[in-house]
């Protein structure tokens, strides 16, 4: 089964830095739900030492059996996407990789290391479908504690 797709805009600030080393700090800052006609990289909104860009487009790929995760996610209190940006050679130096709802692929996303991954606060709408794709997807599986010495042979 092809996986429920949901396209998203990325927000991002740039924060003056306080660093010899560096000129400026990039963060997601938010998602918006759908993606707007904006080119990637427009500002948005600036003040003193922040201005805040549209950063481009992701979609967020729902797969039936990562349902436990999106559902954890949703019930946390406090759902969130997470967003990775990968650094480039050109233009404001970051592009738009994922967005994901998984926190354990939110998490992989952290391993390799050079990419910026943060969370951002996940919008209503953007809920409300992940949590109708969890009605209509979601099966629960029981768990199986399994003990030491327990081995199947899957060939005899």
């Amino acid at each position: 089964m092809a996986p429920v797709r949901i396209p998203v805009g990325v927000v991002v600030e740039r924060r003056k830095a306080k660093s010899p080393w560096l000129d400026f700090l990039w963060r997601p800052v938010s998602v918006l739900a759908g993606v707007p006609s904006a080119a990637p990289w427009t500002p948005i909104d600036a003040a003193a030492e922040t201005t805040l860009f549209y950063a481009g487009d992701a979609v967020i790929e729902l797969h039936r059996t990562e349902s436990t995760n999106y559902r954890d996610n949703l019930t946390s209190g406090a759902p969130a996407l997470w967003v990775v940006l990968r650094a480039t050679a050109s233009g404001p130096g970051y592009e738009v990789l994922a967005v994901t709802a998984d926190p354990a692929e939110g998490e992989a996303f952290t391993d390799p290391g050079n990419d910026l991954i943060e969370t951002v606060p996940m919008p209503v709408a953007i809920a409300a479908t992940i949590g109708n794709f969890i009605a209509e997807h979601h099966v629960e599986r029981p768990f199986i504690k399994r003990r030491r010495g327990d081995r199947r042979e899957s060939a005899e």
